[in-house]
């Protein structure tokens, strides 16, 4: 799912709708409850799902690491032993 998709389902979470190019100007909404949301409430979600990403991967790395200190491995070595 690509990142316009996903903030329109972060504001509008039932609403079809389809577009082209990733073009917001192309947005051709087919079931809308209340009123589309404007270029800026677009941008505004796309900031919160990519700091939402951010956040995620951090935290998914991080775990990871606690796993490999608890077991004494790092990284490399986890490598080498998988192949």
């Amino acid at each position: 799912m690509n990142d316009l998709v996903k903030a329109i389902r972060l504001l509008r979470p039932t609403a079809q709708f389809s577009f082209t190019d990733n073009d917001y100007s192309t947005i051709k909404w087919d079931d809308l409850e209340g009123q589309a949301p404007t270029q800026k409430e677009i941008d505004e979600a796309l900031k919160q799902i990519i700091a939402n990403q951010k956040v995620e991967a951090e935290t998914k790395e991080a775990s990871k690491q606690a796993i490999l200190d608890r077991i004494g491995l790092t990284a490399d070595e986890l490598k080498t032993i998988l192949g």
